[in-house]
């Protein structure tokens, strides 16, 4: 049972500043010479795209900005809005003084959805406001993004979220009435990794766990949170920790631990594409062509995941990751280019033998271009046994298949061509 007004919005919410004046952190934008208060004073706010991780103020930016110009704001999440709502608001602002529309998550847009925003950014009739977390260079469409000015806002730093669980502790109605005392910050400030809303998520969640008096301790931060919340760092160590654990899941065959992990990522808010993209580069990897249709199911994954993103893409996710898990190992053809690789590295530029050198005038073709070049198709069973390889490679064996069904075909095909070459 929660201890504090469950009525109340949570903390975060209530602590959302309204004024510029309010701001904490984002000083080289909202400063005294910052080009968004510049752009405030004098009231020409161009259409924009504000690029940082989560927590960071993009959409409390986007609230001052609309409350201290005093025009009509409108909010939009790219999860769950489509070209539909998007052409209604602009329908709605031709008969209002330049609605600034707030994007949430523009990354998430497709291209049709980004290109219904165009003509009314450029008309004017909409000031847009779009928040992401990705290098809109890659995510927002160039035609949209030539229409924008970028502004990249910073992770806060520890003196940034010392103030604002300061102004928590002595501002906000509810806390303020509690007697809480911080002790100690470092854990405080460790899991919430530069995100306002996470530290006063944590915050807020100490003081719903434990009645009457509180001192903050970095003991007591570390076992609350990992009693009421699934740890995850998007930039941090649990990143890549978790990410791990779950590429070597699939690897080890263990869809169990596959899902657990997958799930880890998923409630951590992690990025769909970067989970489907890890599983497609896997599929090739690891999997490769002991189930040739593994990367077929990662791919179709990867551009399904883009469409539809999250809640929903989790179901597809997890289709895909026991997919994957569930299907045999190899990794032959990741070898067999590595393998290469090395060999290019060690030897150089070695010449490609004459026989099958492309020969497309008359002089190189009377410097033996393609000379004694046999073409696989008039042979039997469409093999002609000649060398393809440099002299000085002659014989290297870069690809040796797995011991698994389906490389084992590809073992007795090449076997049947050139075994006594290759050994096979």
């Amino acid at each position: 049972m929660s201890l504090l007004n469950t009525s109340s919005p949570p903390l975060a919410e209530r602590m959302r500043p309204s004024r510029l004046e309010d701001l904490v952190g984002q000083e080289h934008l909202v400063g005294p010479q910052g080009i968004i208060r510049l752009a405030i004073q004098t009231g020409n706010v161009p259409s924009m795209i504000l690029w940082g991780p989560p927590g960071v103020g993009k959409t409390t930016v986007a609230n001052i900005i609309a409350n201290e110009v005093k025009r009509p704001f409108q909010i939009l999440s790219a999860v769950s809005a489509g070209v539909k709502d998007v052409r209604e608001v602009i329908d709605k602002a031709r008969h209002t003084n330049r609605t600034i529309l707030f994007i949430d998550e523009i990354h998430r847009f497709n291209k049709s959805q980004q290109d219904a925003l165009l003509g009314a950014v450029e008309k004017g009739i909409i000031t847009l406001i779009g928040a992401t977390t990705e290098n809109p260079s890659f995510e927002v469409n160039s035609a949209l993004l030539s229409r924008c000015q970028v502004y990249v806002l910073k992770p806060l730093t520890e003196t940034d979220l010392s103030k604002l669980v300061e102004q928590a502790l002595t501002k906000d109605e509810v806390l303020k009435k509690r007697e809480i005392i911080l002790q100690e910050h470092q854990a405080l400030f460790t899991i919430s990794g530069g995100d306002a809303r996470k530290v006063l998520n944590l915050l807020e969640l100490i003081a719903e766990s434990i009645s009457g008096k509180i001192t903050i301790t970095d003991d007591l931060v570390m076992e609350v949170a990992q009693k009421h919340i699934a740890i995850y760092d998007k930039s941090g160590e649990q990143h890549y920790d978790i990410i791990s654990a779950f590429i070597k899941s699939i690897r080890g065959s263990d869809p169990n631990a596959a899902v657990y992990y997958l799930a880890r990522m998923v409630e951590g808010g992690e990025d769909v594409k970067f989970i489907a993209r890890r599983m497609l580069i896997l599929a090739s990897e690891d999997i490769g062509n002991a189930n040739p249709t593994a990367i077929v199911m990662a791919n179709s994954t990867f551009q399904a995941v883009n469409v539809i993103g999250y809640p929903e893409a989790r179901i597809i996710l997890g289709q895909c990751a026991v997919y994957l898990a569930c299907s045999p190992k190899s990794n032959a053809s990741y070898m067999a280019i590595e393998n290469a690789i090395a060999s290019v590295r060690e030897t150089g530029d070695l010449s490609v033998p004459l026989s099958i050198r492309n020969a497309p005038t008359k002089l190189m073709k009377e410097m033996g271009y393609g000379k004694e070049y046999q073409y696989a198709h008039d042979h039997r069973d469409n093999f002609a046994d000649m060398e393809f390889l440099p002299e000085a490679l002659s014989g290297t064996k870069f690809y040796d298949p797995g011991a698994n069904p389906r490389e084992e075909e590809l073992r007795q095909f090449l076997r049947k061509r050139w075994r006594s070459k290759y050994g096979y």
